[in-house]
Parts: C-alpha cells; structure tokens; sequence
C-alpha cells in the first residue's frame, strides 16, 4: 500500500468523524434555538457537516483512484 493511498483512507476517516461531529452538534439545544431564529445551522455546524463531507469525499477518491503497483 502507497502513501498516497494511507493518506486518503486517514482523509476518509477524518472527513467520517467531522461529518458526524457536525451531525451530532446539529440536534443540540443552542443549534436548534439557532434554528429556529435564523432558520440555518450555527457556522460551525455547518463548516463540520460540510468540511467534513467534502474531506470524506477527498479522502475516498483519493484512496480508491491512486495508482498503485501492478
């Protein structure tokens, strides 16, 4: 296994556990005051739902498209 390919399973892994801080931090009671005030989440939501996603989405394409020895 390269390191081109280690380094996008750990962007995967990282990317998963942002997602999900952001997921889990979008039920709280200040995110859902936040809410239904302004009707969107807090910017820190939304940067750990969205940054995650998109490193999760990096992560993956750069672990299953790195070409390795054949």
């Amino acid at each position: 296994m390269n390191s081109q390919r280690i380094i996008g399973i750990v962007l995967l892994i990282i990317g998963i556990a942002l997602l999900f801080t952001g997921l889990h931090a979008s039920h709280s009671l200040a995110d859902r005051a936040h809410d239904l005030i302004f009707g969107r989440y807090t910017k820190t939501t939304a940067l750990y739902i969205f940054g995650g996603g998109a490193l999760a989405l990096i992560g993956l394409l750069t672990a299953l498209f790195t070409p390795g020895k054949r």
